[in-house]
């Protein structure tokens, strides 16, 4: 018979390839431009989703959808190709943001390198309106060897990045919440937990890999919680 930790690898092997297929299924969607929310209130929530390398916004639609059920709340994504770096995909981020009213609260969620874009847009733009950040299995301690793919992005990922190391030293400093939600068995980074970053909260949710976070029913939970927690105390008051 096969010992536990065997059948245990398989199951977590078996859910991300079912996750890689699902995402080439849904990478045709949403790259012809960022999709952004309308009929946008002031109170009113807007999510705002960053994909990783390789990928597009339409990888994010499940996501999505668990939040855009809620009244109230709004969602919103780019397609980036690779190529750019975070800054740059930062600012095309921005362009985004700025089109939303006044008022609202703006939740930034990002998976892998776009978990990094997330934080990076939130720490240097100091928007007042940002509520907070959230990662899903974000190489904060960067990938060795990244820099060697010879593209903006991917030299952004190295553990030595002038980009990353700003990311880290200043992260304390700005008053911004995060969550680093991280893929227990994340085959793409080695050692996931030394890659939540430092300033904020950390969830390891186990036995799920790199990319089934993107299709996993409680990382949807963990977002809608923390989208929905700020509605639920001012609805106290």
């Amino acid at each position: 018979m096969l010992e536990r930790s065997t059948l245990s690898s398989f199951a977590v092997a078996g859910r991300e390839a079912l996750a890689f297929a699902r995402q080439a299924w849904l990478l045709r969607h949403d790259t012809r431009g960022p999709v952004t929310p309308a009929d946008v209130a002031r109170g009113d929530d807007v999510v705002v989703f960053l994909h990783g390398l390789f990928a597009t916004a339409g990888v994010l639609r499940p996501l999505r959808a668990a939040m855009a059920r809620h009244p109230g709340v709004h969602t919103a994504a780019l397609t980036y190709f690779p190529g750019p770096g975070v800054e740059e995909i930062a600012a095309r981020l921005g362009a985004v943001v700025r089109a939303l009213p006044a008022g609202v609260r703006i939740h930034l969620v990002g998976h892998s390198l776009g978990g990094i874009v997330a934080r990076h847009f939130a720490q240097e733009s100091r928007d007042p309106r940002i509520a907070q950040t959230i990662s899903m299995a974000s190489p904060f301690a960067g990938i060795p060897g990244a820099g060697f793919l010879g593209f903006e992005a991917a030299r952004d990922l190295d553990p030595q990045s002038p980009l990353l190391r700003r990311l880290l030293l200043r992260g304390a400093e700005a008053a911004i919440p995060h969550l680093s939600i991280i893929a227990g068995s994340d085959a793409m980074i080695k050692r996931p937990i030394v890659h939540a970053f430092p300033a904020g909260e950390v969830v390891v949710l186990r036995g799920r890999g790199h990319n089934t976070l993107l299709f996993d029913d409680e990382v949807a939970r963990l977002v809608e919680r923390r989208v929905l927690a700020p509605r639920a105390a001012l609805g106290s008051m």
